[in-house]
């Protein structure tokens, strides 16, 4: 079992206040030296580049996918979600080897690399919030909202040096997971909303594993279909006929259907989810259901898609946020590739 599903298993079984007091920096964020900044120039400042080999370039073993980076028409810039659980400091530092293992292994491979089919691959590292920042108390408002700020300041300069130095005009797919995707929701607000020029080449924003509220934009709309650019899509993976209300009546649009509405798609329609050990496709794992803002399933047979339990509500083991991507990896990457097609046959 993966770090992520160990920690939110402990939560489980500890409880969150107990779990919390040992992954919560003993100082105020001011109180610790910042981590330097990357230098977006230089390769090792990157999990994923098409320039060369590394996790994005992975397909799960036991299928017929292919990474076609090299002659794919469009770009993916994806933020990868937390991967620093530790409280040594507010923000993690891109020299920590051991984060940067694990965010390649895990989730650069089993998120990004669902892009490969339609789209280089671009995944910034950065100064990313510790976990903690995201859980409430007395000091989140400050030390949280700090960490936060300042990981999002290197997104924000890798994505605008990917813009000055990499994409040269090409198509561009947004993405990301939890962390990843409160930053690239923010990029999408800074950088497309307001943007005519920059917003007629947004393939689509896949803004997974996090709240989305569409009041946030002027312009940009969820996408209501398969096929439609210039828009995003969004949801959070729970068990059905459960709720965690500080996801509800965000954006939640169905990876089964590509729809908003609140009819449930079968099984039969998901194409293959890919579980953490990333070894083989199970079609047809979860069914999926538009409720309230979240995406309700019924828990999945085979094993590699962990849940846990969400804070408030320990009797219920309900949350799929670590499987939000590994449930629908095939639907995401044929989508990716239909979502690309679109966009080139309408520029024509």
């Amino acid at each position: 079992m993966r770090i992520r599903s160990v920690l939110l298993s402990a939560v489980a079984l500890l409880g969150l206040g107990s779990c919390l007091k040992v992954i919560k920096p003993s100082k105020d964020f001011g109180q610790y030296s910042t981590p330097a900044a990357p230098d977006y120039a230089q390769p090792e400042s990157w999990a994923a580049l098409p320039t060369r080999r590394d996790s994005a370039d992975a397909v799960p073993r036991n299928t017929n996918f292919q990474d076609q980076q090299a002659t794919a028409a469009a770009d993916v810039f994806f933020v990868h979600p937390t991967t620093y659980y530790w409280r040594k400091q507010w923000n993690a530092s891109l020299s920590n080897d051991r984060v940067n293992q694990f965010t390649d292994d895990d989730v650069i491979r089993g998120q990004a690399s669902a892009f490969n089919a339609a789209a280089r691959v671009y995944a910034p590292r950065y100064r990313q919030a510790t976990l903690y920042a995201f859980f409430v108390d007395s000091t989140k408002t400050e030390n949280g909202q700090k960490a936060l700020d300042l990981a999002y300041s290197d997104v924000k300069s890798a994505f605008e040096y990917y813009l000055a130095h990499y994409n040269q005009g090409r198509p561009i797919i947004i993405a990301g997971h939890s962390q990843g995707t409160v930053h690239a929701t923010r990029l999408l607000r800074e950088f497309f909303d307001t943007d005519p020029q920059l917003r007629q080449q947004l393939v689509a924003a896949y803004l997974i594993g996090f709240k989305v509220n569409p009041k946030q934009y002027q312009t940009l709309r969820p996408c209501a279909n398969s096929t439609q650019t210039g828009c995003y899509v969004a949801w959070n993976t729970v068990s059905w006929g459960n709720a965690y209300p500080p996801f509800e009546n965000g954006v939640a649009v169905n990876p089964l259907t590509w729809t908003l509405d609140t009819l449930a798609a079968p099984a039969s329609l998901n194409r293959g989810g890919v579980g953490q050990d990333f070894n083989r496709l199970d079609v047809g794992v979860v069914d999926a259901k538009v409720h309230r803002g979240l995406l309700w399933v019924h828990p999945p047979k085979p094993s590699g898609y962990p849940r846990f339990l969400l804070p408030g509500q320990p009797q219920l083991w309900h949350s799929f946020h670590i499987a939000d991507y590994g449930l629908f990896y095939a639907n995401i990457r044929q989508n990716a590739v239909t979502r690309v097609r679109a966009w080139q046959a309408r520029q024509n």
